[in-house]
């Protein structure tokens, strides 16, 4: 499995739809995240050897859409953190647009891992190979003194690169019994789920994917289409991202560059409604991605992972009803922004924000 180089800071790319960005003064400000040691003291008998402490990590997870990237990035102004990744579609290089990967200008400095850096021709990218990379890429962000922040909505990896004992042949996710599912860790870990009312949710995303539409989804999918793969059955990679086996069929009906006579106007609206079709499709299939991801984190909790849950509910219900009022007075994306970022931020410091801190706090301030 090859690694990717990580793109610099001058190759930016597309800046996906987000929620906005929060600032904050830069800097630690709990004094207990320095860890002066990994080694819990050990006992006076000299015949007991020290007991080796378990890595600390903080675990982000939630559906699609849920503001996960920004609260990770949010919290990485407040200490010293590195994100790995953990969005099984964002992990491959390549269609950035399609799968709303952060761009390195709204990354704010903070290193990512896994993000962007395996090449999807060398195939599958599975969960025993999450759980090798992922695993190396906390041992460095560890050895850096700095907080591992474990982000993305894909719920097998997370599962895989934390459980103590993992075996690559079991699916727990399939098992109807949620005591499959392990809770014995390899890390001492924090877990925030970051969640949104489904409704709520499903409304946001709906404008996403025309926003995603807007910044050159299509162009790209169009690019990356390719009508020798769409004979094979069997989807791998990046052929697993939603928009890819949707536009993939509009494409093999209306193959990119081709255009009709300028009075085919019938062409021109069977075109149309394919395109409206595979779009309504992307949609329908990112709520059906939301529910399944929902379903995953319930059978954790259910098993016992210890999840604190963080409501964000309110925020996106702000946004909403302030693109509601911009597309009203047909204001200019400019001065979108600035209209919809003082109160989203009050909203989202207050009830996102804000406890997702008092717990991280608590965690670091807990003993082993």
């Amino acid at each position: 499995m090859r690694i990717l180089p990580l793109l610099t800071t001058h190759q930016q790319y597309y800046s996906p739809t987000k929620l906005p960005s929060l600032s904050f003064p830069s800097g630690p400000p709990f004094e207990c995240l320095r860890r002066p040691s990994r080694w819990v003291p050990p006992r006076m008998d000299s015949s007991v050897s020290p007991v080796p402490r378990k890595d600390k990590v903080v675990v982000l997870m939630g559906a699609t859409g849920s503001g996960k990237s920004s609260l990770s990035i949010d919290l990485a102004t407040l200490f010293p953190s590195e994100v790995v990744n953990s969005d099984k579609m964002q992990v491959y290089d390549g269609l950035d647009i399609t799968t709303n990967k952060i761009s390195i200008p709204d990354r704010r400095n903070v290193p990512h891992h896994l993000l962007g850096e395996i090449d999807p021709e060398d195939g599958e990218f599975n969960p025993s190979d999450f759980r090798s990379f992922g695993g190396s890429a906390i041992a460095g962000i560890v050895s850096r003194r700095k907080l591992p922040l474990i982000v993305g909505g894909s719920n097998s990896f997370i599962h895989s690169l934390i459980v103590e004992q993992f075996n690559p042949d079991d699916d727990v996710f399939t098992d109807l019994n949620s005591k499959s599912i392990s809770t014995e860790f390899r890390y001492n870990c924090c877990f925030i789920w970051v969640d949104v009312s489904f409704p709520v949710l499903c409304n946001y995303l709906a404008e996403r994917v025309d926003e995603m539409l807007d910044l050159g989804m299509f162009e790209e999918l169009a690019e990356f289409y390719n009508p020798d793969r769409i004979k094979t059955p069997t989807e791998t990679g990046l052929r697993k991202a939603i928009g890819v086996p949707e536009f993939d069929r509009y494409f093999s009906k209306y193959p990119p560059m081709t255009e009709p006579k300028e009075d085919d106007w019938e062409w021109r609206r069977m075109r149309r409604e394919a395109y409206d079709e595979a779009v309504r499709e992307i949609k329908e299939n990112t709520f059906q991605l939301v529910k399944r991801q929902l379903r995953k984190i319930q059978k954790l909790r259910g098993a016992g992972w210890d999840l604190h849950r963080v409501d964000a509910t309110m925020a996106f219900r702000e946004v909403l009803m302030t693109s509601d009022r911009n597309r009203k007075q047909r204001l200019k994306p400019e001065n979108q922004k600035k209209k919809k970022s003082r109160r989203w931020i009050d909203i989202w410091n207050k009830d996102v924000l804000q406890p997702t801190m008092k717990i991280v706090k608590q965690f670091f301030e807990e003993e082993e």
